[in-house]
């Protein structure tokens, strides 16, 4: 993991938008353009999802790598493994981490191809988890600037 922090600094100029440079760490992490993608992180009363999609139907290239991406991000999590936000964020202080590593063993994260690109299904009965994982949520929701809403919903 530091060998690919280290790459990042060398291919980042500085003096960029925070935000750009956050998208530009996501593409080099994630594998696919962070403008061409829409994140969605929603917050359910069992859980939450990251659901990720094209923007441009047509985007086979972006849509193949998030399903790539996705699969290796349920995996990762459900090892405790929260590298990949800590590093797209530019932050060993990323909201919930902490716990829901912690907290492995209680949290299921389930990945699911959809038409667009795919989801990853968070579920729990552990209310600390919950609340770690509401937590996360929220900060990426902020972080990405997705618009979605704050509100946990009963999930669909």
């Amino acid at each position: 993991m530091w060998m690919l922090w280290t790459v990042l600094l060398v291919l980042l100029p500085a003096g960029q938008d925070q935000h750009q440079v956050m998208n530009d760490r996501g593409a080099i992490a994630m594998g696919f353009d962070q403008e061409k993608t829409a994140h969605h992180f929603l917050l359910f009363t069992d859980g939450g999802a990251i659901d990720i999609a094209v923007k441009d139907p047509h985007d086979a290239k972006d849509r193949d790598a998030i399903r790539a991406h996705l699969p290796h991000i349920a995996m990762m999590f459900g090892n405790g493994d929260f590298d990949v936000p800590m590093l797209v964020h530019d932050t060993k202080d990323v909201p919930g981490v902490k716990l829901l590593s912690e907290r492995k063993g209680a949290i299921v994260y389930r990945y699911n191809e959809t038409t667009a690109g795919g989801r990853v299904d968070i579920m729990t009965a552990d209310p600390q988890a919950l609340t770690a994982l509401h937590a996360f949520l929220r900060y990426q929701i902020r972080e990405h600037r997705t618009g979605d809403p704050d509100i946990v919903t009963p999930r669909r």
